[in-house]
C-alpha cells in the first residue's frame, strides 16, 4: 500500500516543528514545502537531511521519491 500525501505530511510534522507544510503526490513520487525555523543557518542539503532523518525508514521502505523545499519562515515570507 503506498503513502498518502497526507501520512507523510504527519510523519514529518511529528519530527519537525513547521510553520508550513504541504505535501502532494501520487503514492510513489511527492512534492514537499516545508517551512521552519530548525532550517536557520544550514544550506540546502542539511535541511533535506533534517528531514531525511525524521523520515528515516520511510524513505527507504515507503517513498520513493521526495522533492522538497526547505525554507525558514522569514525565507518564506518574502
Amino acid at each position: 500500500m503506498f503513502p498518502t500525501p497526507d501520512q507523510i505530511k504527519n510523519y514529518i510534522a511529528a519530527g519537525l516543528e513547521c510553520t508550513h507544510l504541504e505535501v502532494e503526490g501520487d503514492g510513489q513520487h511527492f512534492n514537499a514545502v516545508i517551512v521552519s525555523a530548525a532550517f536557520a543557518g544550514k544550506r540546502p542539503i542539511q535541511r533535506h537531511q533534517l528531514v531525511y532523518a525524521v523520515l528515516g525508514d520511510r524513505m527507504r521502505e515507503e517513498i520513493h521519491a521526495l522533492s522538497m523545499k526547505t525554507l525558514t519562515p522569514e525565507e518564506y515570507q518574502a
